[in-house]
């Protein structure tokens, strides 16, 4: 069953020399219940665009977008707008989901249960919240505004960051549960848990999904089809990020041949055309008009320009940088704890913890940007730091992209000592002569990245260190970025919630544990959560009840050996025993928060909001309990039967 059908859409703007532009054109496609699409191309091929015109947030010039009536379109963007005076919970529930209207009124009620709003309107609402079953959705709500880190929900909305607010809208766009989700950049801002959490629950909903992300394990694990839109044209591959990768290279090879043939057959219907009789034109205007076609073809473009990273690094000396117990506290919170570490030629460390435990605070302490209060940094005479910041490039209104990068050098050197102008080094990084004279302002957020990595490298840094260089950056840009990396002969340090990217470059990694403790784990992202999950399967068999010792009895000779072990078939009868009581504690958690609200509407004196929290929180883990159980009962119920 279709969901959304796009009929001849186009897009164009007016760039600076006042030239119409497309980003798409003519460009037809739909999408089926349960098509879980991701949609990729390079930085300002119109990708954000096409989103927000399926969402209905910016007109088309031409075509047509079409829902079906009954389809529930959701679309978290990556600046979300809110009205003023918003907070974060008339954000998120200004919503016509009926369910979440009963949770928000009673939530609302409960700040106050005294009141004589409260004591009239609790025992009707309980009453419809009943009715309803959605006990269990307020602690999902509650569940997902945790994973988000969103507990102060009466915090405005002006006053969040922009990765907050981007969290928030995550937030409010899953708890709609939509039948079709628009994502755009989903895990900007998110920690690696959250996003991790955020690709299991994607990918096991039954949500029709379309998303524009560079994660490409989450491209990966949470698509199956692949949209690139390619010149204003677009093309669809039926498989995943590896087979697009493929057929992509194979059309490129397939287009260059056609465009080589369509150039030679040119020139000979051109000396055709040159020695044609003017008494002979309309004899052979079928020709005339295939040359025209012909020479459509041939004037093609087969655009391989490509991001080159071609730097002079500078010579490192024997000493690179040395922190010795390094410690750093704000407001009575441990940040840095007696840090201490050499780096070495080569070094590549990749930076891992929770959004606000210190890993942008240790990276200013090195560059020495801030100071800490106590223990030294010393840095070796050679080193040169280049630092790519997270918040993004800075820059004046009305500042042009050449002005932007003559900031910082009229002259460049690049590798083997050649001198080259900002306007070439901008050529290097795709901005061709035309893109040079661009308002900063106007330039995609991929762009604007890109330009920030340029100044960064200008200086030809032998320490590099690069917090979050991957937000919205496109698949090619990072490709290119990965390989100068990999052959990058100074010394790096990585903070990434791309897990592909670390994966790919780093050989350790500083694990950021909270109160200041930060670890030195031997290996890649991959490695530390494989270590991670083994850890705590072993705490698991530790803390399961000792099986009996007691060996089954010897099968009998001929009779075919049982599939399912006795250890399994023990485990499946204790997971059946562990589900049914999961299932009834949670049936007694609800019924005593149905108490609790009773109660409360009946005791003017009773506040009952904390104990309700804490029983939803209960119910919350419980489930993931109870999910994570009968996934394990599932499997061993196949064998057991089997």
């Amino acid at each position: 069953m279709i969901l959304l059908s796009v009929e001849l859409a186009s897009k164009s703007f007016q760039s600076s020399s006042g030239a119409e532009t497309f980003l798409f054109q003519n460009i037809s496609f739909g999408i089926d219940q349960g098509q879980k699409v991701a949609l990729v191309g390079v930085n300002g091929s119109g990708k954000t665009t096409l989103l927000k015109a399926l969402a209905g947030k910016e007109p088309l010039d031409d075509g047509k977008v079409v829902f079906r009536n009954d389809v529930k379109v959701a679309f978290a963007e990556q600046n979300p707008a809110f009205e003023a005076g918003d907070t974060i919970t008339t954000f998120i529930f200004n919503t016509d989901n009926a369910i979440l209207n009963l949770i928000n009124e009673y939530e609302h009620l409960l700040q106050d249960p005294n009141s004589p709003v409260a004591q009239k309107k609790l025992p009707q609402l309980i009453e419809q919240i009943d009715l309803a079953n959605a006990w269990d959705y307020e602690s999902q709500v509650k569940q997902i505004l945790g994973r988000f880190g969103l507990y102060n929900l009466d915090q405005p909305m002006e006053e969040l960051s922009g990765g907050q607010r981007k969290r928030v809208a995550l937030a409010k766009v899953l708890i709609e549960k939509p039948d079709f989700l628009i994502l755009d950049e989903p895990t900007n801002h998110l920690d690696l848990d959250t996003i991790e959490w955020l690709e299991n629950y994607i990918a096991s909903s039954a949500m029709t999904l379309l998303l524009v992300t560079h994660d490409r394990y989450f491209l990966e694990r949470t698509t199956n089809e692949i949209i690139e839109l390619d010149k204003g044209n677009l093309f669809w591959y039926k498989g995943n990020y590896a087979y697009f990768l493929e057929k992509k290279a194979e059309r490129l090879a397939q287009q260059e041949t056609e465009v080589s043939k369509a150039q030679n057959l040119m020139r000979k219907e051109l000396d055709w055309m040159r020695r044609q009789p003017k008494a002979r034109g309309t004899k052979a205007k079928y020709r005339v008009d295939a040359f025209g076609e012909l020479k459509e073809k041939a004037n093609q473009k087969t655009d391989n320009s490509a991001l080159d990273l071609s730097i002079q690094m500078r010579r490192q000396g024997g000493k690179i940088l040395e922190a010795e117990k390094i410690s750093k506290k704000y407001d009575q919170q441990t940040l840095v704890d007696q840090f201490s570490y050499v780096f070495k030629k080569n070094d590549k460390v990749g930076m891992i913890g929770k959004n606000g435990v210190g890993k942008s605070t240790l990276l200013n302490i090195l560059t020495g940007d801030i100071v800490p209060d106590s223990g030294q940094i010393e840095k070796g005479a050679t080193t040169v730091f280049g630092y790519y910041r997270q918040e993004g490039l800075v820059f004046q209104e009305g500042q042009r992209v050449i002005d932007v990068v003559k900031e910082v050098a009229e002259v460049i050197e690049i590798e083997k000592g050649r001198v080259i102008t900002a306007s070439q080094f901008l050529q290097y990084f795709l901005f061709p002569p035309e893109k040079q004279y661009t308002m900063v302002s106007r330039l995609s957020g991929g762009e604007k990245r890109r330009l920030q990595l340029l100044r960064v490298l200008m200086k030809n840094p032998n320490f590099l260190i690069l917090d979050e260089p991957t937000n919205d950056l496109d698949l090619i840009t990072l490709n290119v970025l990965e390989e100068f990396l990999e052959n990058y002969s100074g010394s790096l340090i990585l903070v990434s919630h791309d897990r592909y990217f670390m994966d790919k470059l780093i050989n350790h990694m500083f694990v950021f544990e909270g109160d200041g403790v930060i670890n030195d784990f031997p290996g890649n992202y991959t490695d530390f959560r494989e270590r991670k999950q083994m850890e705590g399967e072993q705490r698991n068999q530790e803390e399961k009840p000792k099986k009996s010792t007691k060996e089954p009895a010897p099968t009998k000779p001929n009779i075919p050996v049982q599939k399912v072990s006795y250890a399994e078939k023990r485990e499946y009868e204790l997971l059946t025993k562990e589900i049914d009581a999961l299932e009834v504690e949670k049936q007694k958690l609800s019924e005593k928060m149905n108490e609790i609200s009773l109660k409360a509407a009946a005791d003017p004196d009773y506040n009952p909001h904390q104990d309700l929290t804490d029983i939803s929180e209960k119910i919350a883990k419980i489930g993931q309990m109870l999910e994570e159980k009968s996934d394990r009962w599932l499997t061993l119920a196949e064998k057991v039967d089997g």
